[in-house]
């Protein structure tokens, strides 16, 4: 399970069979301080999330076990919100809007 930033909505006008109805979100995974790790990611939303919200995703088999119709071809599944979560003493939050 990893820690990751909602940065858009993804529209595809096609998709796999398994995935019609589950909304693709941007996102950006964090390190343990909060900040942006790598590059952006595609992620189904099994939970409805929106640009901004701190999230937690899994990827690879668990992807796809976590989508409604399992065994889709996905590489991640944003799975739950996260309110707020402290490391090394700092407090990572929701973004202010």
């Amino acid at each position: 399970m990893y820690l990751a930033r909602v940065t858009g909505r993804v529209v595809a006008t096609h998709k796999y069979e398994g995935l019609a109805g589950v909304p693709l979100q941007w996102i950006q995974p964090l390190d343990e301080h909060g900040k942006p790790m790598g590059g952006q990611l595609v992620a189904c939303a099994v939970v409805s999330a929106g640009p901004g919200d701190l999230v937690h995703y899994v990827d690879g088999r668990e992807a796809a076990l976590a989508c409604p119709e399992t065994f889709v071809p996905v590489d991640a599944a944003i799975i739950g919100f996260v309110e707020q979560a402290v490391a090394n003493g700092v407090r990572i939050g929701r973004e202010e809007r």
